[in-house]
């Protein structure tokens, strides 16, 4: 029987983190006995996924993947099933993402004061509303392949990332793009990259030219290993920051709204990938 897409490998080899299960949301840990309080990540997947799927989305191996690569990176990994089974569950989903924002931001181990948040898919709509009112302590988001548009029905319920981008004081974004993406994702895509641009947020962007959507366990190259090193590093680097202003990209460059393919050059009028 064929392997389903979403249970294909992550694209890097990385060593298993500890791991915790705390209701909804799992903890991933280079070490559990330190003491030192570390910065978090919360992995946002997409959806819809049906509700019995099985295993659901936390013991997928792509975020069992990214766990253990923000494990590696210095930071606590937090993934979360938060119950987005249908396009109607938006609220539901955003919610428990709520929750298990803070449920983490509480974990023995986290500073609460250096959270960044990382969206999939189709969870890209439950970014608008950090986007939008970002509390201090959100130092990121990164979004990775994102269905960006508002979700059917829901217009005016808080899922416009579009408009919430040009709201004042955004924290950084990363945003991943790739070549061969869903069409229906590529104007939510471009128009967030425009109204962020517009509006002077702090937007990186990684290109991936030959990446599909789920590059990041579905291509196995080395632009994909590449592409998910690079947004890695840019996330460890916004979290582990104490001071500052701007936005550092993977190299430890700075850019308010620089484009970086995953081979590492940079345009900042790119627009192939999506």
């Amino acid at each position: 029987m064929a392997v389903p897409p979403h249970l294909h490998p992550f694209v890097l080899d990385v060593v298993p983190a500890h791991r915790r299960r705390l209701g909804a949301i799992e903890i991933h840990t280079a070490d559990p006995s330190a003491r030192d309080r570390r910065p978090a990540v919360v992995f946002v997947h997409g959806g819809p996924v049906p509700a019995r799927m099985e295993p659901t989305p936390r013991d997928w191996p792509t975020f069992l993947g990214y766990g253990a690569l923000a494990a590696a990176h210095g930071l606590v990994g937090v993934t979360v099933d938060h119950g987005l089974h249908g396009l109607g569950d938006y609220p539901v989903a955003a919610r428990n993402v709520r929750s298990a924002v803070e449920q983490a931001r509480a974990v023995d181990g986290v500073d609460p004061d250096r959270v960044g948040l990382w969206f999939f898919s189709g969870g890209g709509p439950l970014a608008a509303g950090w986007l939008a009112a970002a509390p201090p302590w959100l130092r990121c988001v990164a979004l990775s392949y994102p269905f960006l548009s508002v979700p059917p029905g829901l217009e005016g319920a808080g899922f416009d990332a579009v408009g919430a981008v040009a709201a004042p004081g955004p924290p950084p974004i990363l945003l991943t793009r790739v070549g061969a993406e869903f069409p229906v994702a590529v104007p939510g895509q471009h128009a967030f990259v425009d109204a962020a641009r517009a509006h002077g947020a702090a937007l990186e962007v990684i290109d991936v030219p030959n990446g599909q959507h789920g590059f990041d366990n579905l291509d196995h190259t080395d632009e994909s290993r590449a592409a998910v090193t690079r947004a890695m590093t840019w996330v460890a680097a916004q979290l582990h920051r104490t001071s500052g202003d701007g936005t550092t990209s993977a190299d430890g460059t700075t850019s308010a709204d620089g484009t970086t393919s995953a081979d590492g050059t940079t345009s900042a009028d790119r627009t192939d990938g999506a």
